[in-house]
């Protein structure tokens, strides 16, 4: 599978990660993103032995866009400790159905994940397992009883972008599991990772990577 690379250093590798793969190994056996971009490596540079890469933040499998790695055990445990003091900036770009009512609004729910079906859901904040979440979101256009929305992530939260627009009557297009009512099978779920800004692991000067969206329907309704 070919991988853009976005930005590579000796520290760190931002590639666009395609949808509809895992971001690494798991039940399913298919062939994950991790995997992929160590065997790249390997070939790339003719390295022996076993390529040290780091997972330091996910996307959900069907989901498409910005992701950061890192090259080495110092870059990892620095972009970790980013991620921990919410110095990673995430915005992403979702088609939504409906017309929310509020053209920007920043959303706080408290969320419970259900591990055994991998689902979320939103509960009462005074509940004890939930976590708390929240996102900005703004309402760039509408057409067709689609918007197209910026959202901004100030929390990591599972499936947090789905399960909160979602909340408010407004679920992403293709999102079979959180809106399945309107949303149909085989539907390409439309979320897209595509900025992340970060400071960078040794040198500290701030990182900004941008990746459009496919040209595919529902995105291509718009000029991005």
């Amino acid at each position: 599978m070919d991988i853009r690379i976005l930005y590579e250093d000796n520290h760190v590798l931002v590639v666009e990660k395609p949808v509809n793969i895992p971001v690494q190994a798991d039940s399913s056996q298919d062939r994950d993103l991790l995997t992929i971009l160590k065997e790249d490596i390997k070939v790339r540079y003719n390295k022996p032995g076993n390529v040290y890469l780091a997972l330091v933040h996910r996307l959900d499998r069907p989901v498409g866009g910005v992701m950061v790695f890192a090259k080495t055990s110092k870059a990892a445990s620095r972009l970790s400790d980013v991620i921990r003091k919410n110095e990673l900036n995430r915005k992403y770009l979702a088609v939504v159905r409906g017309v929310p009512k509020k053209s920007k609004n920043q959303l706080t729910h408290y969320l419970l994940k259900d591990t055994q079906k991998n689902m979320v859901r939103s509960v009462d904040q005074n509940h004890k397992q939930s976590k708390k979440a929240i996102l900005d979101y703004e309402v760039l256009q509408s057409k067709e009883q689609l918007s197209l929305v910026a959202v901004k992530l100030h929390t990591g939260r599972s499936h947090q972008i789905r399960v909160q627009l979602s909340t408010i009557g407004h679920p992403l297009y293709g999102d079979q599991k959180y809106g399945q009512q309107v949303n149909k099978k085989g539907q390409q779920i439309a979320l897209w990772a595509n900025e992340l800004e970060f400071p960078h692991p040794t040198t500290k000067e701030m990182i900004r990577i941008q990746c459009s969206p496919p040209a595919d329907y529902p995105w291509n309704l718009w000029q991005l």
